[in-house]
């Protein structure tokens, strides 16, 4: 699992920013906001022999996606874009599935 807190920044190749706010319409700026909201999901995923992680969230305006790995204490962003609609259903599914679990612990309680 990745500790978030142990990260002091975000690093970006120029072309992949160029990438995700030409074709994917989602600024360096609010791709970066995603990390700061909750809830998010975040998988473990491999692309070639790098380990990378697929991040499920949500910026103000909409859901995104964005792909990433970790370089030292540094978020480096490949892409990120909306979710498509299996993602979705998949992001909201996983809060569901949370939030029941949340809810059970508490009656679990009583």
């Amino acid at each position: 699992m990745i500790e978030l807190n142990d990260i002091d920044g975000f690093e970006w190749d120029e072309g992949n920013e160029k990438k995700s706010l030409e074709k994917h319409k989602v600024s360096r700026r609010e791709a970066e906001e995603v990390f700061n909201s909750q809830p998010f999901i975040v998988l473990r995923t491999a692309y070639l022999n790098e380990e990378r992680f697929q991040m499920f969230g949500e910026s103000k305006h909409r859901l995104i996606t964005i792909i990433f790995t970790l370089r030292k204490s540094k978020i480096r962003i490949i892409s990120a874009r909306d979710m498509s609609k299996k993602e979705r259903s998949f992001y909201e599914n996983k809060l569901k599935e949370e939030k029941a679990k949340a809810d059970s612990g508490i009656q679990d309680r009583r």
